[in-house]
């Protein structure tokens, strides 16, 4: 097979203790409005919105590093979420959440930025998101951290740091919808497949950010994700 052009790399997700194993990605999915403080935050409906982004917008941040986001152009509003990343080893359709569950290999932390004042327009005007929800390097994700190495997901705390200042604390025992439950209802729509991250919503005290500012989020038992926007 030949083609016109290189292709690009397959996008990977590094994984937590190992050094020479990846995980590729294939599709990101999201969630919106699955938290119940952010829900009343936007003043949206209890079912989660469901939207995807390109998988050439996730940065890995492997332990030990800190992911630089560059501040993107056309906003004055861009905004961090932290959110739980789920990620599945085996796909299908019309899974029942105990067929998710054990689709489920691992998860990470992953933050989604957002040029706010751009989705709120395309928001307003009844037109798709894509301006404002996809931003080019702007999906820094954690190592993934097998589902066997990460305690159960009840009373995780949820957390976000603005230079030193907490900005986003929330609990996973805040979501509306489980991840097997959102993972359900996406196969409705959607054939899954392995290489799939979902990212599951995002707390309250989402706000603004500005370059140079450093940022610090994670989810108890899953990991720390370490940023700075450029």
């Amino acid at each position: 097979m030949s083609f016109l052009f290189a292709p690009p790399p397959q996008a990977v997700l590094p994984i937590v203790g190992e050094k020479n194993l990846y995980f590729s990605l294939h599709r990101v999915y999201f969630i919106g409005h699955n938290y119940s403080a952010h829900n009343k935050e936007l003043n949206a409906p209890d079912e989660p919105v469901i939207f995807l982004k390109p998988v050439d917008a996730v940065v890995p941040v492997p332990e030990g590093t800190v992911a630089e986001i560059p501040y993107p152009p056309q906003s004055d509003n861009f905004q961090h979420e932290i959110e739980l990343v789920v990620a599945l080893k085996s796909g299908g359709r019309d899974l029942t959440p105990e067929e998710a569950e054990k689709a489920i290999y691992g998860f990470a932390v992953g933050c989604d930025f957002t040029r706010r004042d751009w989705h709120f327009r395309m928001r307003d005007k009844g037109q798709p998101w894509e301006k404002g929800k996809t931003v080019d390097s702007a999906l820094p994700v954690t190592a993934l951290r097998p589902i066997e190495r990460t305690p159960e997901l009840q009373n995780l705390g949820i957390w976000l740091y603005v230079n030193s200042e907490k900005k986003q604390d929330g609990n996973i025992d805040q979501m509306l919808f489980t991840p097997a439950e959102l993972i359900s209802h996406l196969s409705k729509f959607w054939e899954l497949k392995a290489g799939d991250i979902v990212f599951t919503g995002t707390p309250a005290g989402v706000g603004p950010v500005k370059k140079g500012d450093i940022l610090k989020g994670g989810i108890a038992g899953v990991g720390t994700l370490d940023m700075k926007i450029v």
